[in-house]
């Protein structure tokens, strides 16, 4: 996929702020500090449009990517952050329910899960909450450039052990350092687009 233009076209907090031309939409979601800045940056080919903040929980409204004038890659606020306040938590929860429940553009989501951990109770309890709803899902484990090679199949069978991953989901180790998993992403929109 060649990324020839790509902006940042709407920060939404309600669904009246939503594009309206119909485009298809990929929903990226995942704890705070998961690297979804870092994942769109290296989709594509950009080094620092959607921004990386040292700060977890920056994102705090679901924002819109234009790539290419074909479709938008969605950044959504990350999730499980401790410091956010209760209302802000709920306030971001609703947010995200009226979007993954109402949206017709949305065809698939990337939830990202960091590739050095076990997936937090907060990323099990996404998961089925997307399969709830019978949204497809690709899970992208961030960061593998930080775990050995010869530990690679250990943490993916860990990962894939903690989700019952249903038929048509998938499952992409990705790193935006080594560019690891970075095609088959790109060729997975390409498919859906």
């Amino acid at each position: 996929m060649k990324v020839n233009k790509v902006e940042l076209t709407i920060s939404a907090v309600r669904r009246s702020q939503y594009p309206t031309d119909n485009k298809p939409e990929f929903l990226l979601v995942g704890k705070s500090n998961v690297g979804k800045s870092s994942f769109i940056n290296t989709l594509i080919n950009r080094k620092n449009l959607a921004r990386t903040s040292s700060t977890p929980g920056k994102t705090q409204t679901i924002n819109f990517y234009l790539v290419n004038e074909e479709f938008y890659l969605v950044d959504a606020p990350g999730y499980g952050f401790a410091k956010l306040g209760q209302a802000k938590k709920k306030k971001f929860g609703l947010m995200m329910e009226d979007y993954l429940t109402n949206r017709e553009n949305l065809k698939q989501v990337f939830m990202l899960i960091d590739f050095r951990h076990k997936p937090s109770s907060d990323d099990k309890m996404m998961y089925e909450f997307l399969k709830h709803y019978q949204i497809p899902v690709t899970i992208v484990a961030t960061k593998s450039d930080k775990v050995g090679i010869t530990k690679h199949q250990t943490q993916r069978s860990l990962i894939l052990k903690e989700f019952d991953l249903v038929v048509g989901d998938d499952f992409v180790v990705f790193s935006n350092v080594t560019k690891n998993g970075k095609r088959e992403i790109q060729e997975k929109i390409e498919r859906i687009i």
